[in-house]
């Protein structure tokens, strides 16, 4: 059944999309509205000619660039739900899996961006003023190397996707993010409706849903850099030989450290470990001094349920003020 929006005193009713191409373009011409203005989005199929990426094109290569020290890259594949999952979309976002753990594809996809980006002039400077003085084959390769994701983009929900979620967890569940797409209309007016809001994509205030599923360390730091994961075993052994009692919790989008209740939360990178902490900024920026602070934004925090803040951690040097400040919370809930 097909649903209105009523706004400023007129009735929008709900466009359907009869052809895939007809939802490609919406996303095309509203890519900054959908995606962000610190995004880049490349047409694929019009940039790119021969088959790649085992053997299948997405429809689009998304940059986003909200967060300047952590950039992400996206497959983007844009699908009707009227298309048979297993015939058709399930096929095609698999390619995508062996595209990224193929090393020759990666390199292959990285030249081939790059090559788009030197002959697009608009394209090129509008890279530029994001990313500023960096050189451009070296974000665009380091972006690729370091964040591989992909986006599906439907125009109603799938009934299988559940359960795929829940029965790959090391493949769809990890990599795969679903974003809903609406248009309403009226005459020429058009008002479009993003389910889930892409800035809460792959960000901390993500909920997690699939709560049947079970997660584990493994989970986590499946492709993590190995110095990252010492540095992670190493804060593991120091906090327990602290206090055995403090837990390491795996969820969905985070690993959480948990000592009466959670006060820190894990998110890995291939080369990053992001860790917030539940301690008020300016404590964290006195104490921690060799490791990135990162603020979190108000709904962040309330996300949370107090004060917090992000420390970086990009290698397994100077983790003595990482692990004093994990060990701060402990000592305060024990007075």
């Amino acid at each position: 059944m097909a649903s209105s929006v009523y706004f400023n005193g007129k009735r929008f009713e709900e466009h359907g999309f009869s052809k895939e191409k007809e939802l490609e373009k919406k996303v095309i011409d509203n890519y900054q509205l959908f995606f962000g203005s610190r995004s880049i989005y490349i047409d694929a199929k019009k940039k790119i000619e021969t088959k790649a990426l085992g053997s299948s094109i997405p429809d689009g290569f998304l940059f986003d660039l909200r967060d300047k020290d952590d950039p992400q890259f996206y497959l983007v594949e844009i699908e009707l739900s009227s298309h048979d999952f297993y015939r058709h979309i399930f096929p095609q976002i698999t390619k995508f899996f062996a595209f990224y753990q193929n090393t020759n594809s990666r390199n292959d996809l990285i030249e081939k961006i790059f090559s788009i980006v030197n002959k697009d002039e608009e394209l090129k400077g509008k890279l530029r003023r994001l990313i500023g003085k960096k050189e451009i084959f070296k974000f665009i390769k380091d972006t690729i190397e370091n964040s591989q994701n992909i986006i599906l983009v439907l125009d109603n929900s799938k009934e299988e996707l559940p359960e795929i979620f829940q029965t790959y967890t090391d493949t769809w569940d990890k990599m795969v993010h679903v974003l809903y797409i609406k248009e309403f209309c009226h005459g020429n007016q058009s008002i479009f409706l993003s389910n889930p809001d892409f800035g809460d994509i792959g960000l901390e205030v993500e909920e997690p849903k699939k709560v049947a599923t079970e997660y584990t360390e493994e989970f986590h730091l499946e492709g993590v850099a190995e110095p990252l994961k010492e540095a992670y075993y190493h804060i593991k052994r120091e906090l327990l030989n602290f206090n055995e009692s403090i837990g390491f919790n795996p969820q969905h989008y985070y690993l959480s450290l948990r000592y009466r209740k959670n006060y820190a939360y894990l998110k890995f990178r291939k080369k990053k470990i992001k860790i917030t902490i539940m301690i008020d900024e300016d404590e964290v920026r006195q104490r921690i001094k060799h490791h990135k602070v990162k603020s979190h934004s108000e709904s962040v925090q309330k996300y949370y349920g107090g004060a917090c803040c992000q420390i970086i951690v990009e290698d397994n040097a100077h983790l003595d003020e990482v692990i004093d400040i994990l060990k701060e919370p402990v000592r305060r809930m024990k007075k």
